[in-house]
């Protein structure tokens, strides 16, 4: 290895040594489970987010500062479609953020697992794309997923990029497979939601559904569409009753979108949706129709 080889390498060491550092200012352990602490952010002033799957309790949370300093923690609101919670403390240092990164891109994951410190996992980002749904319902801004590896506690740490900017929070809890990022815009946008009201609004209709085939003169005028959803029971008094939905209906697009799973209605009731009048499109005694549905807040703890 020649001279200017080793002294780019050393420097790229170093440029690495000073992101750890920069970040790990605002990287926290977050004590809300059994065993292994998870990891934290300290995202604004006296406000930590953290990945929801990593809390098992609402109460008896505390944090530790990277000074070392064990302060209580107030849960805000956590988000299990997002896998976002966020949490209040006093003290903390922000941290500096950025925006989606690059494929190709050298990226740090950094975790505070409990008493042993700062840690830190060295990768790439292998894909970014466009926003997408949880499999339960969650807007995620864009997909971004590095190539790394996530450690014990690591989930609620950030990625990190050369700069010591963090880009967003790493999660194994979004997908069973591999380690995903939450990016920065997702984390403003849903611990804003949950500072405020406590909460992620949810469209609700108030029917239970399941798939069901179309019969074969239903599919011509849809498009040849193969399957919708069969309404098995209305909730009384719910958005769907309200707008005149029957058991036995079946449901085949919603907001000019086809719908041949649970999934597909849960994607089209975001937050956005509550309050607002959508078009169902459904199939009454063979016959296609069209009925105006307005979505209702999604009870707490309700499906």
């Amino acid at each position: 290895m020649t001279v200017s080889n080793t002294g780019a390498l050393e420097a790229l060491s170093q440029s690495l040594v000073e992101a750890v550092e920069s970040a790990g200012r605002s990287v926290v352990a977050v004590h809300g489970r059994h065993r292994v602490p998870s990891s934290g952010i300290v995202w604004q002033d006296g406000v930590v987010v953290t990945a929801d799957h990593t809390l098992d309790r609402d109460e008896n949370i505390t944090i530790t500062l990277p000074t070392g300093e064990t302060v209580e923690a107030t849960l805000a609101g956590r988000d299990s479609t997002t896998d976002l919670a966020a949490l209040k403390i006093t003290g903390g240092t922000p941290a500096v953020k950025s925006s989606v990164p690059k494929v190709g891109e050298i990226v740090l994951a950094l975790g505070r697992p409990g008493k042993s410190g700062l840690s830190a996992s060295l990768g790439v980002v292998s894909a970014v794309g466009e926003g997408w749904r949880t499999w339960s319902g969650g807007q995620i801004d864009a997909f971004v997923r590095p190539d790394l590896t996530l450690y014990p506690g690591f989930s609620g740490g950030p990625l990190v990029n050369a700069q010591g900017q963090v880009v967003g929070l790493n999660t194994s809890g979004l997908a069973r497979s591999m380690p995903l990022t939450i990016p920065a815009s997702t984390i403003d946008r849903v611990a804003g939601q949950l500072l405020s009201k406590g909460r992620i609004a949810r469209g609700f209709l108030g029917v239970a559904m399941q798939p069901v085939r179309l019969p074969e003169q239903i599919k011509g005028p849809l498009g040849g569409q193969e399957t919708g959803l069969l309404i098995v029971s209305v909730e009384p008094n719910g958005p769907a009753a309200t707008a005149g939905l029957l058991v036995g209906d079946i449901l085949v697009s919603l907001a000019g979108s086809p719908v041949g799973d649970p999934r597909d209605v849960q994607a089209q009731l975001g937050p956005e949706t509550v309050g607002k009048t959508i078009e169902a499109r459904i199939v009454r005694g063979g016959e296609p129709q069209t009925v105006n549905v307005t979505v209702g807040e999604r009870p707490r703890g309700g499906e």
